[in-house]
């Protein structure tokens, strides 16, 4: 087989057909038509193996996670998804392999109404790179600039499980076979808050997805909208499953600085609090209140219990 007999087998004409899709897969270009008075959110990642996941990872929980990281971030926009290209590198081609991957990729693109319209094909050490696009009302995107002294800070759900998972297995911890098949799970199928992202328009002040970790990610909140915030650990969310497999202070360093969570991170005002909590709820969301912005540039203020607490590493970042 070679590409572009991949290319009709796995992706010409299979999975969601959109109305918005004039030329999808097979042309030089796709061309989609964005609907009036919207913005067009445009995303990209690139997951490589030995970096973004181990070797062994079941193909089809690839094909899924490498789209549902990406919906993560246009669900941190307020965004609907509508539109991805790939680009995918592979060492060589298995159709075995292929099959279960782009399963994968199609369920999660089923599920939340995403056509595939384009993308490349090469050969070399596998990666996968997906460039997701979404559309927004205009003026409503969510945006990490929003913050305001006093609006209280919220995540959408538990936090370290996906990290447990990598930890784990890195470190032979001895985890209960319950334990370790719900972790991995979080990490090989992270679902992406896309309704609570919606939900969120003209409510939240700021967003970003969990991506590089709690802590690493407020950051950039905290910076763009030039304050700071003030954060109770012992809030933060997490699961039985990780409370009960390692040490009080190892579960917290996973929860905050750790990552690959995709929860969304939001801050919101005191008067559109219980509106927010209200429209999560209709969502199954259950938000939860973690700290709140204060003025000023200096690092997180960190709590334990109301007293000061310090964690020594903040979040994952390429070339540290």
């Amino acid at each position: 087989m070679k590409e572009f007999e991949l290319i009709n087998r796995y992706f010409t004409g299979r999975g969601v057909t959109r109305r918005d899709v004039d030329v999808g897969i097979g042309d030089d270009c796709a061309l989609v038509n964005v609907p009036d008075n919207c913005q067009l959110a445009i995303t990209t990642d690139t997951l490589v193996e030995g970096v973004h996941f181990f070797a062994d990872i079941p193909p089809r929980a690839l094909g899924h996670r490498a789209l549902a990281v990406n919906l993560s971030d246009l669900a941190a926009m307020g965004a609907e998804p509508t539109w991805v290209s790939l680009g995918l590198t592979l060492p060589k081609i298995d159709p075995e392999w292929l099959e279960e991957f782009t399963e994968g990729m199609h369920e999660i693109a089923e599920y939340f109404n995403v056509q595939i319209i384009g993308g490349d094909t090469t050969q070399g050490p596998l990666t996968v790179t997906i460039c997701a696009k979404g559309t927004v009302p205009k003026g409503k995107a969510l945006t990490r600039s929003g913050a305001k002294v006093g609006d209280w800070i919220y995540v959408t759900g538990n936090l370290g499980d996906a990290a447990l998972a990598i930890e784990s297995r890195k470190s032979n911890w001895p985890l209960s076979e319950s334990d370790a098949a719900s972790a991995l799970k979080k990490f090989h199928y992270p679902s992406p808050r896309v309704a609570a992202g919606q939900a969120l328009r003209s409510i939240a002040s700021s967003a970003i997805d969990i991506s590089d970790g709690l802590l690493a990610d407020l950051s950039h909140i905290l910076r763009r909208s030039g304050v700071t915030a003030q954060i109770h650990a012992d809030k933060v969310p997490m699961s039985d499953a990780l409370r009960r497999s390692v040490s009080q202070d190892q579960a917290l360093k996973l929860a905050l600085a750790y990552g690959d969570d995709y929860e969304l991170l939001f801050t919101v005002s005191q008067d559109n609090k219980l509106i927010m909590e209200s429209k999560l709820h209709q969502y199954g969301v259950e938000p939860i209140c973690i700290g709140q912005i204060q003025a000023g540039n200096d690092d997180i203020e960190l709590l334990y219990d109301n007293q000061p607490w310090l964690l020594p590493e903040s979040g994952f970042e390429h070339f540290s």
